[in-house]
């Protein structure tokens, strides 16, 4: 599994303490699931965000981002983030409270 280890360091810092998150082995790298439901993840040193459909054209728009086609098909509602748009603790908090607020909206697994 490939992923980097110092930005995963940060996701489970950033969630420590919040008993509704979970770590899974996904997508090539690890995944932190929210409720049960794929919140935001890390596969090489690329950020994985879950930002929703409504949110998903404008995340699209900020700078360092790209479409999730991990199968060669665009993943509608996935935005992969590059380094440079989550290297500092703000932009990283940014996004996975953005990732949050949507996965919140989803019902448990």
């Amino acid at each position: 599994m490939a992923y980097d280890e110092g930005v995963a360091q940060r996701l489970r810092e950033y969630f420590e303490g919040q008993s509704d998150i979970v770590e899974k082995k996904m997508f090539g790298g690890i995944a932190f699931m929210h409720s049960g439901n794929m919140c935001c993840g890390i596969v090489d040193d690329v950020l994985m965000a879950r930002v929703g459909p409504d949110a998903y054209a404008a995340a699209l728009e900020r700078p360092h981002t790209r479409v999730m086609d991990f199968t060669g098909k665009p993943l509608k509602g996935f935005v992969y983030v590059d380094p440079p748009g989550f290297a500092e603790d703000s932009q990283l908090g940014g996004w996975i409270d953005l990732c949050q607020s949507f996965t919140s909206s989803l019902p448990p697994k």
